[in-house]
């Protein structure tokens, strides 16, 4: 099963939910702002990422700029922050099985479909 850690608010996850639409597969929608991920389900995302939880924070946002910009936390901290404020968390994130990707561009998305 796929999943899409979606806001529609953002063109580029509203992209990505189309490609899936398209796709004919199987998927789930995961509104994270309105149902963010718990820190067992962000840490285990960031791990199929493959990256450092600092790198799937939006760093233009207006709380990061103002709350956290130039800050040095550990990676537990980050993870933390994220879920208190699920805006900053990179989005769209479409995962399927141990794969994850940040379909920006959206072309990306192309590794989970393919």
């Amino acid at each position: 099963m796929i999943t899409i850690y979606h806001n529609n608010r953002c063109t580029k996850s509203r992209c990505a939910l189309a490609e899936l639409e398209k796709s004919g597969k199987d998927f789930e929608v995961v509104y994270y702002l309105e149902t963010p991920p718990n820190k067992a389900e962000l840490t285990e995302i960031i791990a199929k990422l493959g990256i450092k939880p600092l790198e799937l924070i939006r760093k233009g946002e207006k709380i990061f700029t103002e709350n956290y910009k130039g800050k040095t936390l550990s990676d537990d901290k980050w993870i933390d922050v994220m879920i208190d404020h699920p805006i900053l968390i990179e989005r769209p994130i479409v995962i399927s099985e141990d794969k994850a990707i940040i379909a920006r561009p959206t072309e990306k998305i192309k590794e989970i479909l393919d």
